[in-house]
């Protein structure tokens, strides 16, 4: 969830000076109620999340088993080439990946190459370009193109009071160089980055929904925007990984618009491709 950022004419400015005090205010209220209660965890970062206990819809389909990354493992270490998939299967990216952490490792990798918890036709996709499926439940996207799945990246998206809204919608502008103007990066007072974001809807109170970079903790953690991977946004924002190179973000944005862009101009989408949100998001990990 964002806030509107197109304003228009004269309100341009009264928009921009209120946003940002509003900005400052959650800011400075966030400081003083840490400083009050330093002693209460942040409800969106469990210390060791158990992604075994969260359930999708698809988790039937591949036999596996469950097991607590020790210190020094790594997705990469553990699992060589097959990394990448294991990580798409608990809708994770290498940041959430730490010792402590329980996830679900399929008996065979090999299974993880045929891997796709969304329909590889859809049906009401068939007479579109382009189209693009959201399932909540699941949390992954897929990219149609004339009812063919072309690809399907893994997402995170709103829950519990900040909920990503379901229905029919369409992409109606892009922006590569995206920002939040009401959340910044935890422990700083920088906006958090919204890079290769997609808007798919506005609300009636003038709220803008995205599909953007962020990280991917495992669970739905976003205040209703639907999130893809952007490894390169975390380790310029929190030093790793190291080397980047999950991007669904990108991959999604480039596939939309036929090309990157070659400047940060906002990009009007008046007949972007068809959206539709389906299911329920799961109850996160613990």
């Amino acid at each position: 969830m964002e806030c509107e950022a197109y304003p228009a004419g004269k309100w341009a400015a009264v928009f921009t000076r209120t946003t940002e005090s509003l900005r400052i205010t959650v800011r400075l209220l966030t400081l003083f109620l840490g400083a009050l209660l330093p002693a209460v965890a942040h409800p969106e970062s469990p210390k060791h999340p158990n992604f075994c206990e969260t359930s999708h819809p698809s988790d039937r389909t591949i036999p596996w088993d469950c097991r607590t990354l020790r210190r020094g493992e790594s997705l990469e270490s553990l699992f060589g080439d097959h990394w990448a998939g294991v990580a798409r299967f608990n809708r994770i990216d290498r940041r959430h990946a730490r010792p402590g952490v329980s996830i679900k490792v399929p008996t065979r990798l090999d299974d993880l190459a045929s891997f796709v918890p969304l329909p590889v036709f859809y049906p009401a996709a068939e007479g579109d370009e382009q189209f693009v499926l959201i399932d909540l439940s699941e949390q992954f996207l897929g990219a149609y193109e004339y009812g063919a799945l072309r690809f399907a990246v893994p997402i995170a998206s709103g829950n519990g009071g900040n909920e990503t809204p379901t229905g029919e919608f369409r992409l109606s502008g892009a922006h590569r160089a995206h920002q939040s103007c009401l959340y910044t990066v935890e422990g700083t007072d920088r906006p958090y980055p919204m890079n290769y974001a997609l808007r798919f809807h506005v609300n009636r109170e003038g709220v803008s929904y995205w599909i953007h970079g962020r990280d991917l903790p495992g669970y739905p953690a976003s205040h209703g925007c639907i999130g893809l991977s952007d490894e390169s946004m975390q380790q310029e924002q929190y030093g790793k990984p190291g080397d980047p190179e999950l991007n669904d973000a990108k991959r999604l944005f480039v596939w939309v618009l036929g090309g990157e862009p070659d400047d940060d101009r906002i990009i009007p989408l008046p007949h972007g491709p068809r959206v539709h949100i389906i299911g329920q998001a799961p109850a996160r990990a613990r």
